[in-house]
């Protein structure tokens, strides 16, 4: 509930994100990757136009979900 839109899907964290254009989808990835690199913790994600899909996992704990990735799902959440 404290995600909306978010799910587990084969074990990781997912949601897709919709923009009104490829710009600000772009701009919304940068913003995000600058707050993940400082994070050292990196989402696995694709875009496509206007749309972002991300999925989240901890590599280092055996591909589990964890705080890591909670912290940064609430991130893009604020960011969106």
């Amino acid at each position: 509930t404290e995600l909306p839109g978010w799910q587990v899907s084969a074990g990781k964290l997912q949601k897709t994100f919709k923009f009104g254009s490829f710009a600000q989808a772009m701009g919304w990835m940068m913003s995000v990757a600058i707050f993940a690199d400082k994070m050292d913790h990196h989402p696995e994600w694709s875009n496509v136009y206007n749309r972002v899909t991300v999925n989240l996992v901890t590599h280092d704990l055996g591909n589990a979900i964890s705080n890591l990735d909670v912290d940064l799902a609430r991130h893009m959440e604020f960011l969106s």
